[in-house]
């Protein structure tokens, strides 16, 4: 087996973009504001519910929000 691709996020842009604060885009998925801050800084991968929800909450497809890089991916 090759190594696990790295999961890239683009959640700090594109909240940033939508003009947001953490504690918005938190209390619109229920989470933490602990849990956006970790996922921004590439500390903690989101379920994929949670991933899937941050995508409605941006209306955006998930691939937006999140990338799979290196690792032979498919």
């Amino acid at each position: 087996m090759g190594a696990q691709p790295e999961v890239l996020n683009h959640l700090r842009r594109i909240r940033r973009r939508a003009d947001l604060t953490q504690e918005e885009v938190a209390e619109r998925v229920g989470v933490s504001r602990q849990t956006i801050i970790s996922i921004e800084r590439g500390r903690y991968n989101p379920s994929i519910g949670l991933a899937l929800s941050l995508a409605r909450a941006f209306d955006v497809p998930v691939e937006e929000l999140f990338e799979l890089h290196g690792g032979g991916g498919r």
